[in-house]
């Protein structure tokens, strides 16, 4: 299969890039950032959830984060809902777009949602019938498909068929996220080969945290595969809560090097993402962990 000539980048800094930071950022650093990110050309920002403050903290002014932005014409906002409450918080704000959330792993999912995966489905299920009402796009997020830290490997079968039931349920898109960075090249394809089997690659996007360096070589392997859709985080910010050992999200910096190198398109501006990617470190009193942003300070 050739590679895909564009492909589309979903920003999940945000949120997935922020939720995990011990420090509060502001509410207007936050509408400030999210504000400067759409200007790059990025077309999907995820932008918060909503989440219960007690379980994420971070992510307690969502309403008002969403309220302040400011929407630039042809570009998405999704929002994180765990359940119909986030989903009625939501819906209250005007968001038009969706993210829900579930894992092939058991023990990730109690420690993630204190739940099942059968009952995190049912939450989903739930979901989805509001949503469907509202003509809500709907992407679905698969945590540890390649590897969770408590399981251990995670079969790719299991992952395909909890994404064709996710499909079958209406979702829009699945995100297959390698929430604890552990992939390899060789085990993303096992994975990708199976699940697209199940599931057609334009109904896919990739996930990948940087823990052991292995994202862009995953990433290389999905967009052989045809996925042309990847999640990814400026600064290479992130890391999830509930999974010892997940460092940074793939950093969007590097991924937008990439594929210019690749003469894939993206429509993003590598400057003016080198310097958001700045702006968000300087608040957060680090150094971007972007390769390719440390590269240009140079």
């Amino acid at each position: 299969m050739g590679l895909p000539k564009r492909v589309e980048l979903v920003e999940v800094s945000p949120r997935d890039g922020l939720q995990n930071e011990t420090q509060t950022v502001p509410t207007p650093i936050k509408i400030e950032f999210i504000n400067q990110l759409a200007d790059t050309g990025l077309r999907v920002i995820e932008v918060t959830g909503f989440v219960s403050p007690k379980w994420i903290p971070q992510l307690a002014d969502g309403r008002e984060v969403f309220q302040g932005i400011t929407q630039k014409p042809g570009v998405r906002y999704p929002v994180l809902v765990p359940n119909t409450k986030g989903l009625e918080n939501a819906l209250a704000c005007g968001v038009k777009e969706i993210a829900v959330f579930t894992t092939p792993s058991e023990q990730f999912s109690q420690k993630n949602t204190n739940c099942s995966v059968a009952e995190s489905l049912e939450r989903i299920a739930e979901v989805m019938k509001v949503a469907k009402t509202r003509q809500l796009r709907v992407r679905a997020y698969l945590s540890c498909v390649l590897g969770c830290p408590y399981e251990g490997e995670i079969l790719p079968e299991k992952v395909a068929a909890l994404a064709t039931q996710l499909v079958t349920m209406g979702c829009d898109e699945i995100s297959l996220g390698d929430t604890i960075g552990i992939g390899t090249p060789v085990k993303t394809a096992q994975l990708l080969e199976t699940v697209c089997r199940q599931v057609p690659p334009q109904q896919l996007a990739v996930h990948f945290h940087d823990t052991y360096g292995q994202a862009l070589a995953n990433i290389y392997v999905a967009l052989e595969h045809g996925i042309a859709v990847i999640d990814c985080s400026v600064a290479g910010l992130g890391g999830c809560p509930y999974a010892k050992g997940a460092t940074g999200n793939v950093a969007t910096e590097d991924v937008v090097y990439m594929l210019n190198g690749m003469g894939i398109e993206t429509g993003v501006d590598l400057k003016k993402l080198i310097s958001v990617g700045r702006f968000i470190s300087q608040q957060l009193n680090r150094q971007p962990q972007s390769k390719v942003n440390l590269a240009f300070r140079k």
